[in-house]
C-alpha cells in the first residue's frame, strides 16, 4: 500500500531534516542569510513542521495544530533543540496519520483546496514528500555554505 511507502520517505526525510538541524556547529549559523540566500535554515525547517503539521496531521489527522505560516518565515533565534523536538513532533503525527489512512481516502478528494483544482489525497501526500525533499536540499546546501 502506498502509506507504508510515504511513511518510509517521510521517516527517512524528516530523520534526515533532524540530523542536518544536529549538524550545524555553529547554532546561529541556522538563522543566517547570505549570498542570495533568501530564507535560513532555521526558517525552512519551521516551514517544513508547519506545511506537514497542516497538511497531514490536522487535515487528515484531527490534530489540533493552527498553522501561522508568517511565523515560519520571520521568527528567529529558536534554539537548535526545540527545533529538533518540533521535528520529532512532526514525525510523530506524520506517522499516526498514516497509520490510519485507508485506500479509500488515498483516492479520494484531499479535504483541503491547496493547488488551482482539487486533488486526491494520494496526489497531495506524494507531492509534501517532494517538497519535503527539495528543501530539505536546500538546507544541506545552507548548512555546508554558511557553517564553516
Amino acid at each position: 500500500m502506498l502509506t507504508q511507502t510515504l511513511k518510509t520517505l517521510f521517516n527517512r526525510d524528516l530523520n534526515k531534516l533532524k540530523s542536518e538541524i544536529e549538524s550545524y556547529k555553529v547554532e546561529s549559523t541556522l538563522w543566517l542569510i547570505d549570498r542570495g540566500i533568501a530564507n535560513s535554515a532555521g526558517n525552512l525547517c519551521l516551514h517544513l513542521i508547519g506545511n506537514l503539521n497542516t497538511y497531514i496531521g490536522a487535515t487528515l489527522g484531527g490534530s489540533n495544530y493552527i498553522r501561522n505560516r508568517e511565523l515560519e518565515f520571520s521568527l528567529k533565534d529558536i534554539p537548535k533543540q526545540q527545533l529538533i523536538n518540533m521535528i520529532e513532533e512532526t514525525l510523530t503525527s506524520v506517522n499516526e496519520t498514516l497509520d490510519k489512512i485507508t485506500e479509500e481516502q488515498l483516492n479520494s478528494e484531499y479535504p483541503m483546496l491547496v493547488f488551482q483544482e482539487k486533488t486526491s489525497t494520494e496526489f497531495f501526500l506524494v507531492h509534501l514528500t517532494t517538497h519535503l525533499a527539495y528543501h530539505l536540499g536546500q538546507i544541506n546546501y545552507h548548512r555546508r555554505l554558511l557553517d564553516i
